[in-house]
């Protein structure tokens, strides 16, 4: 079986659309496939069409969420949820266009355990917004080690034991562009076009990406800790020797301001170091309250009776872990 899984924020009139491009181009395989939805939080008819959707046709499941959890988590429910030897995740816009999905399959039948779709810019992507992309790929392998292709996006295949693996991982907020690419096996990539999206508009702001690009780098690197001390060594350095400056200057020459280059080297350059430091610090402090807390990646609100909630999916919420088969290590 082939799954492919779908997150949907606010999707509503891209569902039908996407599921008859995908039953189009999957018709001719002979695999079995089942397209998994997950419904992360809309406020519009995006679950009332899947379910609309799910009892018509028996391969399509959904899943809502309680509320809207992020596309990552979102993304990972739907993970969990699909029963297939291969997973493919896509988005609902149709930005990820289906007609490549039959290329991803075939890389995969040549052995290759994950398949990356890496995307073509078209013309109506801004310079800006191009330039910013391939300079946070670049930015991220270089703090990371982990070599992210610009293009990459979240439009992949996934063999079932890559799959366990992921869902093996029991931290909280999940990189998963750049955890596919540190997990290693037989890679294969497939260029695509970004289409333009099919209906509605995109909930993914400036802020968001901002946010997520961060997510990325913070969950994967210490560099940035590491990049502050280094940024305080040198201040500090910078602070003695300006101090033994101000110490010789007053004793050497009498016309000299007093308190001026002690003011500015005692109390600028130290402390602009130290709250750049400081602000690093308490992301990552805060990475740490929030896997102590432990709390749920994700909360299942209810499912299409074809998708209700198995045991797979109630642990990739919780991030319980997995041996080797898969199978759910029993809580020490």
């Amino acid at each position: 079986m082939i799954s492919i899984v779908v997150p949907a924020c606010n999707e509503a009139d891209n569902i039908a659309e996407l599921h008859a491009r995908l039953r189009a181009v999957l018709a001719p395989l002979p695999d079995r496939w089942e397209l998994v939805f997950i419904d992360d939080g809309s406020r519009d008819a995006t679950w009332a069409r899947i379910v609309a959707l799910a009892a018509t046709d028996e391969r399509v499941r959904g899943v809502r969420l309680s509320r809207t959890f992020g596309h990552q988590n979102a993304l990972l429910a739907g993970l969990a949820a699909a029963r297939g030897a291969a997973v493919i995740s896509m988005d609902a816009d149709l930005q990820h266009p289906p007609e490549v999905v039959p290329q991803l399959i075939a890389r995969w039948r040549e052995g290759n355990a994950i398949v990356h779709g890496v995307r073509r810019d078209p013309a109506f992507v801004t310079p800006w917004k191009k330039a910013s992309s391939r300079l946070y790929y670049r930015l991220f392998s270089y703090l990371s080690g982990v070599d992210l292709q610009p293009g990459a996006a979240d439009f992949r295949l996934l063999d079932r034991q890559v799959l366990n693996e992921i869902l093996a991982f029991p931290e909280e907020g999940l990189f998963l562009r750049g955890l596919v690419h540190w997990i290693g096996y037989d890679t294969a990539s497939v260029e695509f076009d970004c289409a333009e999206r099919f209906a509605g508009r995109t909930a993914y702001t400036p802020r968001k990406m901002l946010s997520l690009a961060w997510h990325g780098i913070s969950s994967f690197s210490l560099v940035p800790l590491r990049i502050a001390i280094l940024i305080g060594l040198v201040s500090s350095t910078l602070a003695f020797f300006g101090t033994g400056y101000a110490i010789l200057g007053k004793w050497l020459d009498h016309d000299v301001i007093p308190g001026w280059a002690s003011t500015i080297v005692i109390v600028s350059l130290p402390f602009s170091a130290l709250f750049a430091f400081l602000a690093i610090l308490a992301e990552y402090v805060g990475r740490v309250a929030v896997e102590v807390r432990g709390r749920p990646r994700f909360i299942v609100r209810e499912t299409t009776p074809a998708a209700a909630q198995d045991p797979p999916l109630r642990d990739a919420a919780r991030g319980r872990p997995r041996d080797d088969r898969g199978v759910p290590r029993s809580p020490s």
